[in-house]
C-alpha cells in the first residue's frame, strides 16, 4: 500500500481513529528535504503495510492539523497511536535511518 493523503477534513478518519498506527508526514512542494525522503516513504510504506500507514499531509494545503500540532519545521514525521501522537522525528534521513526509527517506536 503506497503512502496515503490526508487533509484537515480527513484526519479524524484517517488518522486519529485507525485501527492502525500511522505516521504522518507533514510536508510541503517547495521543501526539498521533505522531496528526498518522498521515495524511502513509499517504499517503506510497501514493506510495512501490516504493521503501520504512512499518510502525508502537504502544510500549505491543510493548514489546521499542522497548527494544532505546533508544527514549525519540516518534514516533521509524527507517529500516532491510537489517536495519539506517541513520537516524532524532524528532519530528513537516509532510508535506513527512518525505517529503523520507525521500527523502534512502533
Amino acid at each position: 500500500m503506497a503512502t496515503k493523503s490526508v487533509t484537515d477534513a480527513s484526519f479524524a478518519a484517517d488518522v486519529l481513529q485507525s485501527d492502525k498506527p500511522v505516521l504522518v508526514d507533514f510536508w510541503a512542494d517547495w521543501c526539498g528535504p521533505c522531496k528526498m525522503i518522498a521515495p524511502a516513504l513509499e517504499e517503506i510504506s510497501e514493506e510495512l503495510a501490516d504493521k503501520l500507514t504512512i499518510a502525508k499531509m502537504d502544510i500549505m494545503e491543510s493548514t489546521e492539523v499542522p497548527a494544532q500540532i505546533g508544527v514549525q519545521s519540516i518534514p516533521l514525521l509524527v507517529l500516532f497511536k491510537g489517536g495519539k501522537p506517541v513520537a516524532h522525528k524532524l528532519g530528513a534521513a537516509p532510508k535506513s535511518q527512518l525505517k529503523g526509527w520507525i521500527e523502534s517506536v512502533l
